[in-house]
C-alpha cells in the first residue's frame, strides 16, 4: 500500500496543508520542530511524492534538457558531468539529447523538451539558423535557456564558453614562435561558431607575424578522428606543411594516424597542436600539445546560471561567461631547424 501525505499528516498530527508546504519548501510560519518532525516521518515511512501530481501544482518538473551534438566525443562527457553534478545537488534531473549536429534534430528536441515541460534547457548548437528559430520559440514559451560551448552575438541568451578566438591565436602563435610558417589548419564544420572563432584566431596570429594566410593550408574537418585523418592526408600530400593545428584533439589523433602511414615523424618532421586536452591524448606518443578548456567548470557554470534563471524568473540577469584557454605544452611540437 502506497504512503500518502494524509498518512504523514495523521502520524505527525498536522494538517495535510502543512505536509504539502514542507514538501514544497514553503515553510514560512511553520516551526523548525514541526518541519523536522514531518521530514523524519517522511523518511521513516519512505514516502516518495508523485512527481506528475506535484508538477501540476507547482508548475515545475525539476527536470532540464541538455542538448549536445555527440556524447561519443570525449569532450562532452566531462561537460555533461559538470551540469549533472550541480543540478543533482538541487534535486533536478537531466534529459540528455544527442543531435549529431543536425539543425533539424536540434529543433525537434527543443519541441520535445517543451512538451515534457522541462524547467530549462542547456544547449550546444550547430549553426546560427538554429539560434534564430530557437529565439522565436523560446521568447513565446519563456523557458530559461543557456548556450553552452558556443557563443552567439546579438541574442538575448546566457552564454558559457571559452575564448575560442584567443585559443586559436595561442595555438598558432606557439607554432610561429617555433619558426613554423607553413602551418596547416584543420577546422571543425564551418557552420559551427566555435570553429569560426578559432579560425579567426589562427588568421590573426599569422597576420601579426607577417605571414600570409594560405587558403590551401586550411581544410574543413568534422571534429571526428576520421575527419582529422582525411584532412591531414589531404594537407600532407599536396603541401609542404611543417605544422598542423587541429581544432580538437580527436582530429589531432587522425593527424597522428595519417602521419604514421605517410612515414612522417612527429615532432621531427611535423609539429601538431590539438584542442580540448581530453584525457586520452596523453596516451599518444609523443604526448599531444593542446589547448585546454575548463570543460567540467563550463558545464557546472552553465547549470548554475540556468538554476538562477529558473529560481529567480524574470529577476534573473542574462550572463555571458567566457573562460580563459590555456596552452598545454607537451612533446608534439618542436622548433623548426632552418
Amino acid at each position: 500500500m502506497s504512503i500518502t501525505i494524509k498518512d504523514i499528516a495523521k502520524k505527525a498530527n498536522v494538517s495535510i496543508t502543512t505536509v504539502s508546504r514542507v514538501l514544497n519548501q514553503k515553510t514560512e510560519g511553520i516551526s523548525k520542530s514541526t518541519r523536522k518532525r514531518v521530514l523524519e516521518i517522511i523518511e521513516e515511512l519512505g514516502y516518495r511524492p508523485n512527481s506528475i501530481a506535484r508538477s501540476m501544482i507547482t508548475k515545475q518538473t525539476n527536470t532540464i534538457g541538455l542538448i549536445i551534438p555527440d556524447i561519443r566525443n570525449p569532450f562532452f562527457p566531462e561537460l555533461v558531468r559538470g551540469v549533472e553534478d550541480f543540478l543533482n545537488q538541487h534535486s533536478y534531473n537531466v534529459f540528455l539529447c544527442n543531435t549529431d549536429g543536425d539543425p533539424k534534430r536540434e529543433l525537434e528536441y527543443v519541441s520535445l523538451l517543451k512538451e515534457k515541460n522541462v524547467d530549462g534547457i542547456i544547449f550546444t548548437y550547430s549553426c546560427a539558423e538554429t539560434i534564430q528559430q530557437l529565439e522565436d520559440i523560446l521568447s513565446v514559451e519563456k523557458i530559461p535557456f543557456v548556450l553552452l560551448d558556443r557563443g552567439v552575438e546579438d541574442h538575448k541568451f546566457s552564454v558559457v564558453s571559452i575564448h575560442n578566438e584567443k585559443a586559436g591565436y595561442l595555438a598558432t602563435q606557439h607554432l610561429i614562435e617555433l619558426m613554423h610558417t607553413q602551418i596547416g589548419c584543420i577546422t571543425g564544420p564551418t557552420s559551427y561558431p566555435n570553429s569560426k572563432a578559432r579560425l579567426q584566431g589562427y588568421q590573426r596570429a599569422l597576420a601579426e607575424a607577417g605571414i600570409a594566410s594560405n587558403p590551401d593550408l586550411i581544410v574543413e574537418g568534422d571534429f571526428q578522428m576520421e575527419g582529422g585523418y582525411l584532412a591531414a592526408r589531404e594537407l600532407l600530400a599536396k603541401q609542404k606543411v611543417t605544422a598542423v593545428f587541429a581544432f580538437n584533439d580527436l582530429m589531432a589523433f587522425g593527424v597522428y594516424q595519417a602521419a604514421a602511414e605517410m612515414g612522417i615523424s612527429i615532432p621531427d618532421d611535423l609539429s601538431v597542436v590539438g584542442f580540448d586536452n581530453i584525457k586520452y591524448n596523453q596516451l599518444l606518443h609523443p604526448r599531444l600539445t593542446t589547448i585546454e578548456q575548463s570543460v567540467y567548470e563550463m558545464g557546472k557554470l552553465s547549470a548554475e546560471i540556468l538554476f538562477e534563471q529558473m529560481t529567480k524568473g524574470g529577476d534573473a540577469v542574462t550572463k555571458t561567461q567566457y573562460l580563459e584557454p590555456a596552452l598545454i605544452l607537451r612533446e608534439s611540437t618542436k622548433k623548426l631547424e632552418t
